[in-house]
């Protein structure tokens, strides 16, 4: 389901429930069955036959959720951790600069959690292939299982290995690498044989300490790697309100005017209501915005290099 996309729920599918933007889960569709949560019960007989992005109210009538297609960025938030995951800003910029696209051969290590290993899999969908390695047997037993019942067995093969005593165990295979690994540069001279060496191989190293990225690029020199480039993503939200913008007659005549910010669909209108002068005189609005209070920090450093093709005499 996470590279192909349909209508109608089905009895069986995976459904993403909304809630609200921090408050979502999944749920396997399954006939005579109930979800519950604090707006109350929802019977997943009256689910099937609905179109995803439906709104379903609850049985007590108290609140409602959306039933949304799962996809790789919807999973990334409702993901079971079982390790630290890479998100959506971190995942779009390693693909893009991996050149990831239909047809590509990618070698992952390690899976974790599978957060970016979905993302791997839509984009070079549907005849690309991921080969993803995980030292920790219980978390790719776990994967496995996941990337079954997502239907993307036939694209993703993970294995339970340890690729820094072992290597990847292919050669001249992958259009790119991506090593998610407390030591990455003991992995560089595996990735390097693992790469195709007819085109232009693409490596990528998720290390959190800067300390990690200094050996790792030495690494990369030292095996022939070349355009070697360290980077940091850091993403901002911002939050908006409507504010009153009043006129210099306004100002002048000394009327008081509030500016109380949107805080909620519910509020909004009373909000903007309450933003006006004080005989009840309609002025015009501007929408104000900030950073949100509260920022994602650090969460790693991207190493990128790459490896020429080799000269045919």
């Amino acid at each position: 389901m996470f590279h192909e996309y349909k209508n109608i729920v089905e009895n069986g599918d995976l459904v993403v429930v909304y809630s609200t933007p921090e408050t979502m889960t999944t749920m396997t569709v399954s006939e005579g069955q109930i979800f519950n949560n604090r707006f109350g019960s929802f019977r997943h007989s009256d689910m099937i036959g609905l179109k995803y992005g439906s709104k379903i109210q609850s049985h007590t009538g108290r609140g409602f959720v959306y039933l949304l297609h799962p996809t790789p960025a919807l999973w990334t938030q409702v993901v079971p951790h079982r390790t630290q995951i890479l998100y959506l800003p971190d995942i779009s910029f390693i693909s893009l600069y991996l050149n990831l696209m239909p047809g590509k051969i990618v070698i992952e290590s390690g899976t974790g959690s599978g957060s970016f290993s979905h993302s791997i899999a839509r984009t070079i969908a549907p005849s690309g292939h991921l080969y993803t390695f995980e030292y920790h047997e219980l978390r790719a037993n776990a994967a496995r299982k996941e990337f079954d019942e997502h239907s993307l067995a036939n694209m993703v093969t993970i294995e339970h290995r340890d690729v820094i005593a072992n290597g990847f165990g292919r050669t001249n295979l992958a259009d790119a690498v991506f090593l998610d690994l407390p030591a990455p540069w003991d992995a560089v001279e595996a990735a390097k044989q693992a790469l195709r060496k007819d085109t232009i191989g693409r490596i990528c190293c998720f290390s959190p300490c800067i300390e990690q990225v200094q050996r790792t690029t030495l690494a990369l020199n030292e095996h022939g790697f070349a355009e070697i480039r360290m980077f940091e993503c850091l993403a901002k939200d911002y939050e908006f309100r409507n504010a009153p913008l009043p006129d210099i007659d306004v100002a002048i005549s000394g009327k008081k005017v509030s500016f109380k910010s949107v805080k909620s669909d519910k509020k909004r209108k009373r909000d903007e209501d309450a933003a006006s002068v004080d005989d009840k005189d309609e002025l015009p609005t501007m929408i104000l915005t900030k950073p949100v209070d509260e920022v994602r920090g650090h969460t790693s450093y991207l190493t990128f290099a790459i490896l020429a093709p080799k000269e045919h005499d």
